[in-house]
């Protein structure tokens, strides 16, 4: 018997709960037939070794996707056993929104030509909207497809490398159809984005049809996760790719025989119940992106959204950079102190390594994902780079010292320093500001215009007055305890704050730069605007300071990609393909997708055995 399953160690936190967990079941699954239909689904897909999961990060790419579709082909089994009702099936069975696409924008017709053979697994749909150059821009799709009245035929074209459509799941090695969107012309005139049911492959061999370019987009973030998943890439040349006009979806909309595009009087409305589900602004929406005139799209960098989320970003990496330098120069002071047996800069030195590492390191792993996220879909592909780079960085928050417990130990430093000051002892070094105590817990600020915010002085006695009362008030908190250490730890979530706005001064002073000093303070979560007392009046003084920093996002985007240049990474060094020093990141990303593993075979690995068999029905079920 396991040893590990002979002791519930959470039984005791069980016995404390307040409330009865399974009728919290019951309000969480919505009644007590969907927790009993989910147990017993849940007891079946546990019990069978098909559906095993615990290997998923050790299997390569190919054997992943492999196991995928075996898994694929034996939940279709389990679907149609007669043993498990429509509902139980139901737990099994994803469409993706290739089902509610055709649902909510095909008409009757087509939903009954359509819908039974995705039900059935006849056929395999996916949902080819995104492409490679536009994401949520779903009106800058560059999709064709162009009405033909001599075949009543729709040609559909990838006219540039950035309309391939790029990410949707399923169309890598998947998908034998997809509903894809593109724009609509006819008679000359374009009609904006709708959707059609295109077949990618052969229903006989899965081979790419004439004309169709398919693959897989390559690893992404994990070593499970979504790599499980094909996330495709399609480019469809317009010499081959026809199809007839009755697949393009015309619940809101059609083309005549004769090429006439005619609304139909279905009321706008109505589309929305159903097609919440796959985001209904793919139909005819006012423009989201771009300039006004029809011009090229607005740049990433010029998004004020964007640069309010990556400039500080940047700033903190200058900031962090130069006070390494200084953190460099006090390593070598106290070395040298310490050959002549002197200890008095120890304490502090080590409380300003240890809180330094602490809040540059959290700050960096913060900050790599956030500029992961600021890359939309791409930044979630290995190729970009900053996966692996979180990876790699983020063990720099426990090792050498784990950053929360670096940072109460400047909290006690902190405390230690703050209780000495009624004594007459005053402080020295990055700490020497305390001794100001008397002016800085009543000081009140002076920031009268935005532009005040640029004086270094306002800046700094921002930070001093911030940190001294937000240590003050620990301390007499702690002080009511009954006891210090008792003190020390309920008012450890304090605390670390304490020390990281401790910190953020010493970034602060140690910083030259008035630009980059005034990123930090603001844009963190303890900003000036936020102090204790009145020193700001959070209102005015601290809508100053929004103001002023929009000022510096101008001055700063036309520097934005010199500075970041002025790191002097390599291609080689970043091995990105958005970090690219050219900037042409699409070609790259299209390139580096054939290079996966799953792009050695068109049809994939998995196929004979499991799709072929699925998609022909010809699955031997148990009846059991």
């Amino acid at each position: 018997m396991d040893a590990a399953a002979e002791v519930d160690h959470l039984a005791a936190e069980r016995d404390a709960a307040l409330f009865d967990v399974e009728e919290m079941k019951v309000a969480w699954a919505g009644s007590r037939h969907a927790v009993e239909v989910g147990d017993r689904m849940a007891r079946l897909v546990a019990s069978d070794p098909v559906f095993r999961k615990d290997n998923r990060t050790m299997l390569s790419r190919k054997d992943l996707f492999k196991d995928t579709l075996r898994k694929a082909a034996h939940a279709w089994k389990r679907i149609v056993e007669p043993r498990l009702t429509e509902e139980e099936a139901g737990m099994l069975r994803l469409y993706g929104m290739f089902v509610p696409a055709i649902k909510g924008q095909g008409t009757e017709e087509q939903q009954k030509k359509w819908l039974p053979m995705a039900y059935k697994f006849q056929i395999i749909g996916c949902y080819a909207q995104t492409e490679l150059g536009h994401g949520s821009n779903v009106q800058g799709l560059e999709t064709t497809a162009t009405f033909d009245p001599k075949t009543d035929e729709f040609v559909i074209h990838s006219p540039t490398l950035t309309s391939s459509k790029w990410w949707p799941g399923g169309l890598g090695k998947a998908s034998t159809h997809a509903v894809v969107y593109a724009r609509l012309i006819t008679e000359g005139k374009d009609y904006g984005i709708h959707g059609f049911i295109v077949q990618l492959r052969s229903l006989e061999d899965h081979s790419p049809l004439p004309g169709v370019t398919l693959g897989d987009i390559g690893g992404k973030f994990g070593s499970g996760a979504y790599n499980s998943m094909d996330n495709g890439v399609l480019l469809i040349d317009h010499d081959h790719k026809k199809i007839p006009r009755d697949q393009m979806l015309m619940r809101l909309s059609q083309v005549t025989r004769e090429g006439k595009y005619v609304d139909s009087d279905v009321p706008k409305q109505l589309l929305y119940g159903t097609m919440v589900f796959v985001r209904q602004t793919i139909v005819r929406h006012p423009k989201q992106f771009g300039s006004q005139d029809g011009g090229p799209e607005t740049k990433v960098l010029d998004y004020k959204t964007q640069q309010s989320r990556l400039f500080p970003l940047l700033a903190s990496a200058y900031a962090f950079r130069f006070v390494g330098d200084w953190l460099k120069w006090l390593y070598m002071d106290v070395t040298q102190k310490l050959v002549a047996k002197d200890y008095s800069t120890l304490q502090e030195t080590h409380a300003c390594t240890a809180g330094l590492k602490a809040v540059t390191t959290s700050a960096t792993a913060d900050a790599i994902e956030e500029c992961r996220k600021l890359c939309g879909g791409h930044g979630y592909l290995n190729s970009c780079g900053l996966p692996e780079l979180f990876a790699v960085y983020v063990p720099a928050c426990t090792y050498e010292g784990d950053n929360i417990v670096l940072l109460l130990q400047v909290a006690r430093i902190l405390m230690k320093t703050v209780s000495q000051l009624a004594s007459g002892k005053q402080p020295v070094g990055t700490m020497a500001y305390m001794g100001n105590v008397q002016y800085l817990m009543q000081c009140k600020c002076a920031v009268n215009t935005a532009e005040d915010w640029l004086n270094p002085v306002a800046i700094q006695e921002a930070f001093e007055a911030r940190a001294l009362r937000m240590a003050v008030n620990c301390a007499q908190n702690i002080g009511q305890a009954a006891s210090q250490e008792e003190g020390f730890y309920e008012r450890s979530p304090d605390l670390l704050e304490a020390a990281v706005a401790h910190i953020q001064l010493i970034i602060v002073t140690k910083n030259n730069s008035r630009t980059f000093a005034m990123f930090m303070p603001l844009h963190s979560s303890q900003a000036p605007g936020r102090l204790p007392g009145n020193w700001v009046h959070h209102t005015k003084q601290g809508a100053l300071a929004n103001e002023q920093l929009g000022k510096l996002y101008a001055q700063v985007r036309p520097n934005a990609v010199a500075l970041v240049d002025a790191f002097n990474y390599t291609d080689h060094y970043l091995g990105s393909v958005l970090g690219r020093y050219d900037g042409n990141v699409y070609p790259a990303l299209y390139e580096e997708a054939w290079k996966d593993p799953l792009n050695e075979t068109v049809v994939p690995e998995g196929y004979h055995e499991y799709l072929r068999p699925l998609l022909k029905q010809q699955l031997k079920v148990s009846r059991l």
